[in-house]
């Protein structure tokens, strides 16, 4: 039986957790997208892949015109309740037949490619509903330092050093993720893990232009103790999120 790739049965956890002040969503995220996405009002934009809508929300505050799809109904309907300014539809991330096409100045997909199987087609759909130059925004867990399975934290005592392990790279995959280790109820969902030339000659395909591309570390400190000041300088050395900015540059 193939494994769903959709959040509809993590639904209720994830709009709990981004109810949290302190997430890496609200921290680090949001106020990066909301910057390189450079919103004005009447601004038509997508949210792919939105969840419960935290991100659609703070598009449509900040006056772009918001349509969130996602293929989980339970997360569309929480995102419903959460933003009254901006439209929702259930639909695959590949079939976006409610958006007219060269209408979109933005679209964004954050922490969602990793849980996109399609991923081809999904650039191409958006692609042909962005206007010449519309831009897209690709926010991913770090592909080079953050690869499920294969990824992992170490710390050397003798030279009072962590750092950071990495067991494969340029290898496709696809995992099973525990959501929440340690709890009674596992929660899971599946990742996939690309290198970046994939996502770059993937969005080339596509008709994108590669126009930007920044790293974003953890905003986190640690607690006093003796490997604080260490842990502390590794979190601003190996970031956690990748941004992809690509522009559309001709018509498929």
């Amino acid at each position: 039986m193939k494994k769903s790739t959709s959040w509809e049965h993590v639904g209720d956890w994830y709009d709990d957790l981004l109810r949290d002040e302190d997430t890496y969503q609200n921290k680090v995220i949001l106020p990066n997208v909301v910057r390189l996405a450079a919103l004005k009002n009447g601004m038509k934009v997508l949210d792919l892949a939105c969840g419960q809508g935290f991100f659609s929300r703070a598009f449509a505050d900040a006056g772009a015109a918001v349509v969130g799809t996602d293929i989980s109904a339970k997360l569309i309907a929480i995102a419903k309740k959460n933003v009254s300014n901006a439209k929702f539809f259930v639909s695959p991330a590949h079939r976006l037949e409610m958006i007219q096409e060269h209408s979109l100045d933005a679209a964004t997909i954050i922490l969602a490619a990793q849980n996109i199987e399609n991923i081809s087609e999904v650039f191409k759909e958006i692609q042909k509903k962005l206007k010449p130059g519309g831009k897209l925004l690709l926010v991913l867990n770090h592909p080079a330092f953050r690869n499920p399975g294969a990824s992992s934290w170490g710390f050397d005592e003798q030279a009072k050093k962590q750092y950071r392990r990495i067991d494969a790279y340029m290898t496709e995959s696809k995992r099973e993720i525990d959501m929440h280790p340690g709890s009674q109820k596992k929660i899971t969902t599946v990742s996939f893990h690309r290198p970046l030339q994939v996502y770059f000659k993937t969005l080339a395909n596509a008709g994108f232009q590669i126009s930007r591309l920044e790293e974003w570390v953890s905003h986190r400190e640690s607690e006093k103790g003796p490997r604080k000041e260490e842990e502390d300088r590794t979190r601003r050395e190996f970031p956690l999120f990748l941004c992809i900015e690509a522009k559309s540059i001709t018509e498929r």
